[in-house]
């Protein structure tokens, strides 16, 4: 795990933060257990600048209604996110024990964070046909694979999950996605996204502390600002750094109240 094969805590990311006058952020979730939830949860609790957490449940055990009636009824959670790309079973989110569970997500109007590789894209979009209600963001756009040619299947895939309304997507994780690079290697894929989303619909995303492993925060954020469009204004650069977050997560009242 290299430079990953050690704690990382809130303390070590302030000055990251401080540098780039970053108010506040949202906690991800990265093992599928409800322990390191519970965990995040309590970051949350102690630190102002964490404005909400996105923790993980078993979407498919028959338990889970009265685990997430739990879970909501702690504050700070403002999503959840299954480790798809994990799974061996590519259309595991298919099984209708997931679609129950999910369809209980969206009467409780909390959104899906989609970790995907473009294996699970067909079942993705079977189960947008399904719940085209359910709130989703995809992560790191999806995984592609920077360094082989497949930019155009890769960009009618996206095209396909862009046609949902409540589809978002995260732009994040590119420091990660190919083993060298310059920042403007992804700039047709950041384009596209942009072109096929809006600037309304998607959201810059750090994948730090994971970010390290390719590259320093200050890099996760210049491979974003960089390779935007010219034709992106100033107010759109705002929401894809800030406001796009606060909205898809429902945040504003803890940014009103921190700041």
């Amino acid at each position: 795990m290299g430079i990953l094969y050690q704690d990382f805590l809130p303390e070590d990311l302030i000055p990251s933060l401080e540098k780039f006058s970053i108010s506040g952020t949202v906690l991800v979730q990265a093992a599928p257990t409800s322990e390191e939830t519970d965990y995040l949860l309590s970051l949350y609790e102690h630190y102002e600048w964490i404005y909400g957490v996105v923790g993980w449940l078993d979407l498919s055990s028959s338990t889970f209604p009265e685990q997430l009636d739990v879970l909501m009824q702690q504050q700070g959670i403002v999503g959840l996110r299954p480790m798809l790309q994990d799974i061996n079973q590519d259309d595991w989110i298919l099984q209708d024990q997931v679609i129950e569970n999910l369809r209980l997500l969206i009467r409780n109007d909390l959104p899906l964070d989609l970790l995907i590789t473009d294996r699970h894209i067909p079942s993705i979009e079977a189960l947008l046909e399904l719940l085209p209600n359910l709130r989703v963001v995809i992560d790191h756009i999806a995984k592609p694979d920077i360094s082989k040619v497949g930019l155009h299947k890769w960009k009618e895939e996206m095209n396909k999950l862009a046609k949902f309304p409540h589809v978002w997507c995260k732009l994040s994780g590119f420091m990660t996605l190919a083993d060298s690079w310059e920042a403007a290697d992804f700039k047709p894929y950041i384009q596209h996204v942009v072109q096929s989303f809006g600037s309304s619909r998607i959201l810059f995303g750090s994948d730090w502390p994971v970010c390290l492993s390719g590259g320093s925060y200050e890099e996760a954020v210049r491979v974003v600002f960089e390779n935007l469009p010219n034709l992106v204004s100033a107010s759109e650069r705002e929401q894809i750094f800030s406001e796009n977050a606060k909205s898809f997560y429902k945040l504003k009242e803890r940014c009103a109240i921190n700041g």
